[in-house]
């Protein structure tokens, strides 16, 4: 009777280490909802993001909105159906998103709001870039370079809630200035997109409006001071005008390279895709994640990460971005 016992014993212990030894869990699927890749920064936090994740173990559903809010909306509910551990999302439409987090959430989905800040809603955590901070050293440089003279600002949307930080850090830095009479601002527009046919057609304006007397345009962004840079080469004024910009894309390290564009701010992507990837995956397993501060998107103050940037220029270029490797992603 004993012999049977333990031989039963041994046999069930063999039993559940073969059945240890051959269960797996799930990898934890994350779903990442992309505005669109038109913009070369956007295709690059993606393939980081994707990659980083992997390599922490899970797996990634990702999809593209191509400027759409009401497809991103649609993307959003194939992927709650899908039943992702976490959805991470940069808004095509930050107020529109917010449909996306109150569904999401209902369906016990935690939700990451990516680089923009969706408003209306809470979402969990909020990864992205001080872009106060950005603003302010686009201010600051063209300061240092100038001390005086006629300034141009040329933001991104309106519908962006970045480019409010953006301008909020600008006017910040300027505002005593303004008030000495050294700086003026002579054109305060704000893009309709994030395109370099908008930034063309908005300093053409400003151009125009005065009389081509302009010391130094601050763009929202790369793409925008691109545009920029065509409308002052027509008028023979490339390398003339102090021209600021922010993501240190490829064309724009050229320009800086070439003399055409001042500065750029850049963001180091592989750190914003990692802590937003390590996040998910923290989320997906029930772990804590330590907010470094909160933001307020109008409805709470939103937990978030926020990354610091940096200033590159001709000077520090091959420091803090290497040219030829940007050119070849």
């Amino acid at each position: 009777m004993k012999i049977k016992i333990v031989l039963l014993t041994v046999l069930c212990t063999f039993g559940l280490f073969a059945f240890q030894s051959c269960y797996k869990p799930k990898p934890p699927v994350i779903g990442l909802l992309m505005d669109e890749f038109s913009t070369e920064r956007w295709v690059k936090d993606t393939t980081i993001f994707i990659k980083s994740v992997n390599d922490l173990g899970g797996k990634v559903i990702c999809l593209v909105a191509n400027r759409d809010p009401a497809k991103q909306l649609e993307q959003a509910k194939f992927l709650i159906k899908k039943k992702v551990k976490v959805l991470v999302i940069l808004p095509v439409d930050l107020k529109k998103a917010a449909q996306i987090v109150k569904e999401a959430q209902a369906a016990h989905i935690p939700v990451i709001s990516y680089d923009r800040l969706i408003l209306n809603a809470t979402p969990d955590y909020y990864i992205s870039f001080d872009n106060i901070k950005v603003g302010e050293m686009q201010a600051n440089y063209i300061l240092n370079r100038l001390g005086k003279g006629n300034i141009a600002l040329i933001g991104g949307p309106k519908s962006d809630y970045n480019s409010s930080f953006l301008r909020v850090g600008q006017l910040g830095i300027f505002q005593p200035f303004i008030e000495k009479g050294d700086i003026k601002i002579v054109f305060d527009q704000q893009a309709t997109t994030w395109s370099d046919t908008a930034g063309y057609r908005l300093a053409k304006d400003c151009l125009k409006e005065n009389n081509n007397k302009i010391d130094a345009f601050i763009a929202g962004n790369d793409v925008l001071a691109r545009g920029i840079i065509q409308a002052l080469e027509e008028k023979k004024l490339d390398g003339k005008v102090l021209v600021t910009g922010q993501d240190g894309d490829s064309k724009a390290c050229e320009n800086i390279m070439n003399g055409k564009q001042t500065m750029t701010v850049y963001k180091p992507i592989e750190e914003i895709a990692d802590v937003a990837a390590s996040t998910a995956i923290s989320l997906a397993k029930g772990e804590p994640v330590k907010a470094t501060m909160t933001t307020n998107n109008g409805t709470k103050l939103i937990p978030s990460i926020l990354i610091s940037p940096l200033i590159v220029n001709k000077g520090n270029i091959e420091m803090q971005i290497n040219p030829k490797r940007l050119a070849q992603e």
